[in-house]
């Protein structure tokens, strides 16, 4: 059974410095230490992008995306990036928990957009499971295959 998140979602300066530590050291830990990516994480979009935290009981950060404004990645699209669930609760449905929230908020922040992202070709299926479609052929980003997919705008 998948675990309770309690989520927060703000913009950069919602960050307090305890709290910005968490969620670069999550996505270092994750992105350049386990999946061996060397890439730009600081890229200057934390700036002005969405941040969505999911934490534990404990109040511990244990899943992370965040939320781009239409036209700073995709010129009509939302992006949802930097999706990351920590690795020592993998396998309880967060992932599932974290995109489900993602996409809602997506929705409620930019209503009639459509949603974009960069998929790591092994989680294709995930993406799919909430409406997105490969629209790209395969690429390499930071030495992992990944495919951009889009999910259309439902609604008004």
């Amino acid at each position: 059974m998948a675990s309770f998140l309690q989520w927060q979602c703000h913009r950069f300066d919602g960050f307090t410095p305890v709290t910005l530590y968490e969620m670069l050291q999550l996505r270092d830990r994750v992105f350049v230490v386990e999946q061996q990516s060397i890439y730009g994480d600081i890229d200057g979009v934390d700036l002005s992008a969405w941040h969505l935290a999911g934490r534990d009981g404990s109040g511990r950060l244990i899943a992370y995306a965040r939320l781009i404004d239409p036209g700073v990645k995709y010129p009509d699209a939302v992006a949802i990036g930097r999706v990351v669930v920590a690795p020592e609760v993998r396998g309880k449905g967060l992932g599932k928990q974290l995109m489900a929230e993602a996409v809602t908020r997506c929705e409620r922040l930019f209503s009639a957009t459509p949603i974009m992202l960069s998929a790591q070709v092994g989680a294709q299926g995930l993406y799919q499971a909430f409406g997105f479609a490969a629209v790209s052929e395969e690429y390499d980003d930071g030495g992992i295959p990944h495919v951009d997919m889009r999910r259309e705008a439902h609604g008004a």
